[in-house]
Formats: C-alpha cells, structure tokens, sequence
C-alpha cells in the first residue's frame, strides 16, 4: 500500500508473482474519489477525473495513517492537498461533501478502500475469495503506524497475518534471501512520494534493519512538480495566462506529466498537448529527456545523502565487488 501508487502479489512456486489490475497495469494509484452522485471510485478510475473533482478525489492518505492532527508533517501536508482535512479526537480526519452532505473519513477508513481494491484484483487473479495477508509498511513506520495499517486491513475484511517492512519484502522478491551466507544489502527506494534507503542484514533467512534513513517529501511527484512548473512557467510566456492558479487545469497537466516522464525512460522526448488546457486556450509542448533531467538533477543529487547517513550509521564500508 504505497502513497502513490499499491501493488498486490502472491507467492506462488517459490517466487513472488505481482498481479495486474484489470486494466493491465501492476500498480494501481492511491486513489479514492466520490462522484457528483455519490459513487465510489478507486484506482484508475479515482485519478483520471481528479482534475475535474479535485476536493472529492482522495490521495496521498498514507502520509497521514496512525499520525496526530498537532504533529508538524500533518500540518505542513495537508495544506498541499485540494480536499479537506479536520480535527477529529486530535487524529486528522479528511471531510468530502456528498450528495450535499458532508462525511467524515479516518485515514484507515480511505487506506481500507485501497486494500479493498487490491484484493479485489488478486482475487480475480486466483479465483477464489482471500481473507489472510501480508500488508508492507516503510521501516521508519512507528508503532501506531504499524498499527493503524493493520486496522485498515481489519476494516477491509483481511486478518492481516503479518506487517512487513517494505525493505525485507524488497530483498524476498528478489531472492536476496536464498543466497546462503550471511550478508548486508542497501535497498534504494524512490517511490512515488517518499524515498527510503536501508540497510539489511540477511543471516539465514533472518532479516534485521540495521539502518534507515530517507525523505518523506522526496519522489516522483517532485519530478512531475518541477516538470509542471517550467511547463506553466512555458505556457503564460507563450499566453500571458497563468493556468497555475486553476485547480482544474493543473490536475490535468499533473496527469499528462506523469505520461510523459514514463514515456522519457524509452524515448528522447515526450509530446505534451491538453484541449482547452485554461480559458479555452489549448496546451502544447515537448519534453525532452534531456530538460527533464536538468529540471530535477538537484533532487537526484538530493537522494544521496540519505544513502551515505544509512552507510555511516551501520559503520559499514563501500567496497568495489571482485571480479
């Protein structure tokens, strides 16, 4: 269950298998959104209308799980967010009118829809219901994250077997564990929104962190931010308008970023085009792989601190692997 984006696997002769939603994609988005009507929509569904529904469009909500309203990382987040959060028993609560009525939501609550969804997709995949699983959460998670993550599985309807850190699931899908002797490996982590680098030691299939370190304000959505910014930065030079201050209209640019910064892993350069884009004004441009990695080199640089303060922590030393 990631802050961006939740994936689902099972194991299955002897390796992990990630299974694909429905349509295709092995990673669903974060998201849960309510309709003018008060449908529920999750995943794919919830992030392709959130430019036009952006205070019913829920994401971003891991951040907030098992925390307390007063802590300074809720408040400085929920002031980036377009939906409404409010104090409720000191725990921050996320308030969404439906129908005309406003409803009330813990962040268990919105995470439980999520895990709803993935199993939904699993279960499709093997068919036959599932009841029992394991639920990854960052190695930072303290207790009541951990627990607050497991009460979401429980809302669900999954007994939650086993909370996970997402580090050691990361070395047992890669079989880092079946190597024999004992070891230390690093797992670099860039997600979606947070980046976590740790460091393990595998001894006999007994995993411990010994070190991490990390940003939780570091991911792909810092690239996209950077990416937005030149692009409107682009289109009032070229118009004279500033798209920036619509709501509507930077959720639709959000969205066509983030296709185009997927596309730039395979190809050179990336075409970038939205029908009446802001006042009817179309937007057209072209990304380059070239631009995109001069707008965000800063925040690739920024990824190796944290990775040196987890090797320093450990006292352990890089070494050049013998041929």
């Amino acid at each position: 269950m990631g802050t961006t984006y939740s994936c689902v696997g099972i194991w299955e002769k002897g390796r992990v298998e990630i299974i694909a939603n429905d349509l295709g994609s092995r990673i669903t988005p974060s998201y849960v959104a309510f309709t003018e009507t008060g449908e529920r929509l999750i995943g794919e569904s919830a992030k392709a209308q959130a430019a036009i529904n952006p205070t019913r469009t829920l994401f971003d909500v891991k951040r907030f799980i098992g925390r307390r309203w007063d802590e300074p990382t809720v408040q400085r987040d929920r002031k980036l967010l377009p939906f409404n959060m409010i104090n409720k028993d000191g725990k921050p609560f996320i308030e969404v009118d439906i129908k005309g009525e406003n409803q009330v939501f813990s962040p268990e609550q919105i995470s439980a829809m999520v895990l709803g969804k993935m199993r939904e997709v699993a279960e499709a995949y093997i068919g036959r219901q599932i009841n029992r699983a394991v639920v990854t959460v960052p190695a930072y998670f303290n207790d009541g994250q951990r627990q607050a993550t497991k009460d979401a599985g429980t809302i669900s309807g999954l007994k939650v077997e086993r909370i996970i850190n997402e580090p050691t699931a990361a070395a047992i899908a890669y079989g880092l564990d079946l190597k024999g002797k004992e070891k230390n490996i690093m797992v670099y982590d860039l997600g979606g929104g947070t980046f976590d680098v740790s460091i393990l030691n595998i001894d006999n299939g007994i995993f411990e962190v010994i070190s991490t370190n990390g940003d939780t304000h570091l991911g792909g959505e810092d690239f996209d931010q950077r990416c937005m910014e030149f692009l409107l930065k682009q289109f009032k030079k070229k118009t004279g308008k500033d798209a920036g201050t619509d709501k509507r209209s930077v959720q639709k640019l959000r969205l066509e970023v983030e296709k185009a910064k997927k596309s730039l892993s395979s190809q050179t350069q990336a075409k970038i085009e939205i029908e009446a884009f802001f006042e009817g004004t179309d937007f057209s441009e072209t990304l380059t792989r070239e631009k995109f990695e001069e707008l965000n080199f800063d925040i690739f640089r920024k990824t190796l601190d944290p990775f040196k303060k987890a090797l320093e922590d450990t006292k352990l030393k890089k070494k050049k692997k013998s041929n």
